[in-house]
């Protein structure tokens, strides 16, 4: 029982730092230096990054239509 949610919960960690990557990179807000920075800390923290990335990370979202 226990280990059907420890998986469950790790998928719901994966999809949250799949998102949090995507906004990162998607980001016009964060220099290279600065998005490089959050890649890093939500792959080697992948909880606390995405945590850290949900409070201080860069907000503005890239402009598709140009």
């Amino acid at each position: 029982m226990m280990t059907g949610l420890s998986g469950f919960i790790g998928l719901l960690i994966l999809i949250a730092d799949v998102y949090a990557l995507i906004n990162v990179v998607q980001s016009r807000s964060a220099s290279n230096a600065g998005k490089a920075v959050w890649i890093v800390a939500i792959f080697v923290l992948p909880l606390l990054g995405f945590i850290a990335w949900l409070f201080f990370g860069p907000r503005g979202k890239a402009n598709l239509s140009e």
